[in-house]
């Protein structure tokens, strides 16, 4: 750790062509295979009022084309159980009806709809995937209901408007690889007026962690090995094991004090361009004494009917606004009958996604009730929209510091 004033904690890497993080873990031989479904394709020649298909957007819809990944998602019960029990909840507003399922997959959601008695479905997804999916419906005799169409949302064309959008459009840390904003394309190319957009709200939230295995496990390792003095290593395992955003399990034992909200995201109102940068400023008092390692982000998204979000935005906005100037807690919901929540903070139950930590090179020893303040910004690359720039300044025991990294 530099004392040094606004010194640099952490190495600025430039964004370039890569692999997602999912890519990365589940990184196979790529296949696809000819169909002779009905599956609609389109090509990716739009015209100019829509965004470019990037050679980076093409590396990312081929990363889904992987099972594994798919496998990995649905394997998920709190997430895959949590959605089916979002649309038969929402059965009243789904039977009858037109619903888009903006990056399909495999095709699971939409099939859940098509059960809870959706009158037609247009599963998009750009990724080959849909190819498989297109299977899928076919074997579960849906063809007659769910239309998949492979090509990106910015890119179909459906010739009705629709009532329902469902999207599993969250990414590690909510907003990595930005495809909120295919779920905003489609929203505002789509939906009827008072139609169901699930989820219709998420909330990505912060806290300084604890996690002294971790760091032992990473850094203290080198020190000593098998009697030899390696700690010549340390530096260069500190910059192997912190230099990047780290997605991995913590849980409520190593969080230092009541999480902050970094950005609430209404999905009847959130623009493209808010999500291009977003900037939060924090407060934090730790609730004991420990080494400060780093920070934690999470969040949940929430299945709320159209009537009742546009009902609650006013209120629910001001709740988090003034949560945020005070460093305050996460929402806390004990009425049962309120809208289901997909919650992926350290004190529920695991998810694919897991926690998102940012680690400091060195830990700031903290006393309890020690005060930690300052301001984060979440961007998306110049080059890459679907990579993020994370830029963190804290100041702490009268030291400041500030750590950048790029999940990519």
């Amino acid at each position: 750790m530099f004392p040094q004033e606004n010194h640099s904690n952490g190495y600025q890497q430039g964004p370039g062509v890569g692999y997602s993080h999912r890519e990365r873990v589940r990184r196979g031989t790529r296949r696809s295979r000819a169909s002779t479904s009905s599956v609609r394709v389109y090509d990716q020649h739009q015209p100019q009022h829509r965004p470019p298909c990037t050679d980076f957007d093409v590396a990312y819809f081929h990363s889904y084309a992987h099972l594994g990944i798919h496998q990995e998602m649905i394997k998920d019960r709190v997430r895959t159980e949590t959605y089916r029990d979002a649309i038969m909840q929402h059965q009243s507003s789904i039977a009858g009806k037109v619903v888009v399922d903006v990056g399909c997959g495999t095709g699971i959601l939409s099939i859940f709809c098509a059960q809870a008695g959706a009158k037609r479905v247009y599963a998009i997804d750009a990724s080959d995937i849909a190819l498989q999916a297109n299977e899928v419906v076919k074997a579960n005799n849906l063809s007659d209901v769910i239309v998949v169409l492979h090509g990106r949302v910015e890119d179909v064309e459906i010739d009705e408007e629709v009532d329902v959008i469902i999207s599993e459009w969250m990414g590690y840390m909510l907003l990595y690889e930005s495809m909120l904003g295919s779920v905003i394309n489609a929203r505002d190319r789509w939906l009827k007026p008072g139609g169901l957009i699930l989820p219709s709200s998420a909330t990505l939230y912060m806290a300084p962690v604890t996690h002294t295995d971790r760091y032992s496990d990473s850094v203290d390792f080198w020190r000593n090995v098998y009697g030899i003095d390696m700690s010549a290593m340390v530096s260069l395992a500190k910059q192997c094991a912190f230099e990047e955003p780290s997605v991995e399990t913590i849980t409520g034992e190593n969080v230092l004090t009541w999480p902050h909200v970094v950005k609430y995201i209404d999905s009847y109102s959130v623009t493209v361009q808010e999500l291009e940068s977003v900037t939060a400023k924090f407060k934090f008092n730790s609730m004991m004494r420990a080494p400060l390692h780093g920070f934690a982000f999470w969040f949940d998204v929430e299945f709320n009917g159209h009537a009742i979000s546009s009902t609650n935005y006013q209120s629910t906005t001001s709740f988090v606004d003034n949560h945020q100037m005070n460093g305050s807690q996460r929402k806390r919901r004990t009425n049962p009958n309120e809208a289901l929540v997909l919650s992926t903070a350290p004190e529920d139950p695991p998810t694919h996604w897991q926690q998102t930590l940012i680690y400091f090179y060195d830990p700031i020893e903290l006393e309890q009730d020690q005060l930690i303040e300052g301001s984060v910004t979440l961007s998306q690359s110049k080059e890459n929209a679907r990579f993020m720039n994370i830029h963190l300044e804290y100041t702490s025991g009268g030291r400041s510091y500030v750590k950048e990294s790029v999940m990519r």
